[in-house]
């Protein structure tokens, strides 16, 4: 079977963080032909349309490893009720100059995880609504919302302590590779 490139984008910059943890979680739970490529995107400069003539190179790399891409999956944690300054500024960088949206047509997901109650909810919501215009494909159901309670319930490398939690992100897994394969 042929490899099925996945571009994941972790909207947290922190070394130590949870939504990196929970990428890497259910990129170890995906079928060997699903190589998960985390795509760097705390060198960006901020948006701005001025260079949209002539995109500064690391601008340019970001558009050609999303167009490289077979699929996205995004995980995000939970700034002030919306998604981090961060990742929409890559999705702004990788969407533009108008006509050139890397992201359109491509099957997506979205995930997250949070200390709080709600794990990610909100900026979940935020984020499908601006992939819904970027015109990505999103997967609807089950949503991911971990809430890490503890910092034990997943390992730096990706390890899940929690065997309810490894079956609830196996199940998104199951998910997410039938709709890539849907869509790709």
């Amino acid at each position: 079977m042929s490899t099925i490139k996945v571009a994941v984008l972790v909207g947290s910059l922190r070394r130590a963080s949870i939504n990196l943890r929970l990428a890497k979680a259910v990129g170890r739970l995906a079928p060997k032909e699903f190589v998960f490529e985390h795509i760097r995107i705390d060198n960006l400069p901020l948006y701005n349309q001025d260079f949209d003539a002539d995109y500064p190179a690391e601008a340019r790399r970001l558009k050609q490893e999303i167009e490289g891409a077979d699929a996205l999956l995004f995980v995000t944690p939970e700034y002030n009720r919306g998604i981090p300054g961060v990742l929409k500024n890559a999705l702004d960088i990788a969407s533009r100059p108008w006509g050139t949206n890397s992201f359109a047509g491509k099957p997506g997901a979205v995930i997250g995880a949070s200390i709080g109650s709600t794990g990610s909810a909100l900026a979940q919501q935020h984020l499908r609504n601006v992939l819904a215009y970027l015109d990505v494909a999103m997967l609807a159901q089950p949503e991911v919302y971990v809430q890490f309670k503890d910092d034990g319930l997943i390992d730096a490398e990706g390890h899940v302590a929690n065997e309810g939690t490894q079956k609830f992100l196996q199940t998104f897994m199951d998910r997410y590779v039938a709709w890539v394969k849907r869509h790709t």
